[in-house]
Formats: C-alpha cells, sequence, structure tokens
C-alpha cells in the first residue's frame, strides 16, 4: 500500500546534532567539567522534563546557571543550547522531493522550544511541512503512545496510510505496533532505498 502521508522524525533523520558543541561553549562560563557538562545536556533528567513541557525555558535555565554555575543570561544560554544543529543534505532532498510529488509531510520530533525556535529561524526547509507533532506541547515523549495519537488525530490518518522515519527502534516499532508503515534511518542512503522501494519517490 501506498502510504498517503510521511512522518518525519527531526533529529538524526533531517538534521544532525552534536550537544558536545553546547557543551564546550556552555563550559567556557561554568565551573563543572567537560564531561559533567556533556553528561548533564544530554542525559540529564531535567532535559526530559523540558522536552516533555513539564518545566519552562527559564526553570531549566536557572537550574543550569546553579548547577552548573553557568554565568550568562537566559539569552546567551539559548543560543549555544540550541546552536548544535547542521542540516542532513541527502535527506532535505528525499523531503523535498516527495513535497514536490504531494506527499503531505508532518514532523514528528521529541523536542523543545529553544531547539524548534533555532531550526525555523536557520533551516528553511522545516517550513515546508504540513505539521509539527512537538513532545514539548503536548506533555508526552516518543514512544509513549499518547504522542502517537496526536500524530493521527492531526493527519487524519491511521494504520498502513502513515509512514514513519525516525532513526531510533523503539520509537519506529511504537509506530509498527499500530500498524503504520516504517523506516528505521540507519543512512540516508538506506532510507532512499526504502521509498524507492515503496515506489513513493517515482509516484507520479
Amino acid at each position: 500500500m501506498i502510504p498517503s502521508v510521511i512522518v518525519f522524525d527531526l533529529g538524526k533523520v533531517l538534521v544532525d546534532f552534536d550537544y558536545s558543541i553546547a557543551a564546550r561553549r556552555i563550559l567556557a562560563r561554568s565551573r563543572i567539567s567537560f564531561t559533567e557538562m556533556q553528561d548533564y545536556l544530554s542525559h540529564s533528567p531535567l532535559l526530559i522534563q523540558y522536552e516533555t513541557g513539564l518545566i519552562t525555558r527559564q526553570e531549566f535555565y536557572e537550574d543550569v546557571r546553579k548547577t552548573a554555575g553557568f554565568a550568562g543570561d537566559i539569552a546567551e544560554f539559548g543560543n549555544y543550547f540550541a546552536d548544535i544543529f547542521s542540516e542532513i543534505p541527502p535527506m532535505i532532498e528525499l523531503h523535498a522531493t516527495l513535497r514536490q510529488k504531494k506527499f503531505p509531510a508532518y514532523i514528528f520530533s521529541n523536542t523543545n522550544d529553544l531547539a524548534v525556535e533555532h531550526i525555523r529561524r536557520n533551516f528553511p526547509f522545516f517550513a515546508n511541512f504540513d505539521g509539527y507533532i512537538l513532545s514539548y506541547e503536548h506533555g508526552a515523549m516518543k514512544p509513549n503512545a499518547k504522542l502517537y495519537e496526536v500524530v493521527e488525530r492531526e493527519t487524519g490518518r491511521q494504520g498502513a496510510e502513515i509512514l514513519y522515519i525516525d532513526d531510533r527502534e523503539e520509537n519506529v516499532l511504537a509506530g509498527k505496533e499500530r500498524g503504520w508503515q516504517v523506516i528505521l534511518q540507519e543512512t540516508p542512503e538506506k532510507t532512499r532505498a526504502a521509498l524507492e522501494k515503496l515506489q513513493l519517490l517515482n509516484h507520479a
């Protein structure tokens, strides 16, 4: 079955990211070690709370300021924290091709408002989607079923009508359990091959 809507994860699918970039920048204005800073930014329970919308940007910043001794203001912190992304050009091109073929496309991401604001401001491709399902706006993170229900509600599609591309196996499996068609992104080349197998890239 040819899907009628395509749902893209954001990080490691359309954009790459590296928390060590933020760690180095914030570290220069803080008192903890690089390893501590990197672990804090990428694995802290606080980041999960932030990306689930349980705490605000201000509360996230205040915790970093107190825990790490960060000396900058919230605007400086936001710039350092969010400027960690780079486009994955083959995937941006794939999305553009699918858009030309009139496939509706959605972003489905565990993320936060600082990241989204930065990506929207710096990467023009981000504007070219039909909708955005973002964890911090819905109080849940993938693979929580609640967020997948939002995708079905927002797209108006269910089951095999949805094609979902994500780089994390647990997230893909949660979609597969709902009957979605799924692609586990390992490389852009493998994703392209999977789309070709589904006959989406030569679809009229």
